[in-house]
């Protein structure tokens, strides 16, 4: 089984990577002001993370089967490497952070000439990868990040909270199916009720702050530059909050479970 946790850890990483490196392309679009452009770009981030989570969700599944049939099965171990991805996929996210913005600002030019994201992949040639060696941008973070554009601290700490919910809701389900095999098909899919907290929080209180916080950067030349500070806050309090998802799961699997008992 080692393999296979090996394999669901790189998916894990690929999914939390993606998903993070999404900032670098609207902060790209932001500094070239084609945030349009930019968005329709995010897809493409989708399509990764979505791959990469066919695959991690059953493997995952599989080893709650597995702990079924052989009781000394540390699965509540596994679970937390697995989740220990997710914050190194986050971490990697963020050193990379300023590389592909670079990347992304070169790809949103070239896909105005294209016209299509076919034409331009199809455009692609081997002496242009040999190049993207110069778009390699070392990170660099300070505290004082927390004070530009006066982003509240609330977002912050709404955003960790968030992001705990997201990366546990899959888990937490799964383990919930663990801890009552009588309700195991019920329990496996209930992921909702936790990322359904998630999803209202991100909706009513995140998304609608980090949209006043972007358009206030493309009305304004002066906050462009510093609009990638806040966005590495926010990629912070994203790996913060995949480590508090370590503390959240087994909460979560339990109230998951009682909700399950109720249906």
């Amino acid at each position: 089984m080692i393999e296979k946790l090996i394999f669901v850890f790189i998916l894990t990483m690929v999914i939390h990577t993606s998903e993070t490196l999404s900032y670098a392309i609207r902060f790209a679009g932001v500094k070239l002001n084609k945030i349009a452009v930019a968005l329709s770009l995010t897809g493409i981030i989708v399509l990764v993370s979505r791959t990469a989570n066919l695959l991690q969700a059953p493997l995952t599944a599989k080893f709650v089967d597995f702990a079924r049939s052989h009781p000394t099965f540390p699965l509540i171990n596994y679970m937390r490497i697995i989740l220990l991805a997710s914050s190194v996929g986050t971490l990697i996210a963020i050193a990379l952070f300023p590389t592909f913005v670079s990347v992304f600002s070169r790809i949103i030019a070239k896909l105005e000439v294209a016209g299509s994201i076919p034409k331009l992949i199809s455009s692609v040639t081997v002496g242009q990868l040999k190049n993207t060696k110069y778009y390699l941008r070392k990170p660099a973070f300070s505290l004082y990040y927390f004070r530009y554009l006066g982003i509240p601290y609330r977002l912050i700490v709404m955003n960790v909270f968030v992001t705990a919910f997201y990366t546990v809701g899959v888990m937490a389900s799964l383990y919930t199916a663990h801890l009552l095999p009588a309700f195991s098909t019920t329990a496996s899919q209930a992921s909702g009720i936790i990322n359904g907290v998630a999803t209202i929080l991100l909706t009513i209180f995140i998304d609608p702050q980090l949209g006043l916080i972007t358009d206030k950067a493309l009305q304004h030349e002066q906050y462009r530059n510093q609009l990638g500070k806040v966005y590495v806050v926010l990629m912070t309090s994203r790996f913060v909050g995949t480590m508090m998802g370590q503390l959240i799961m087994i909460p979560a699997a339990y109230f998951i479970g009682t909700v399950v008992k109720l249906l």
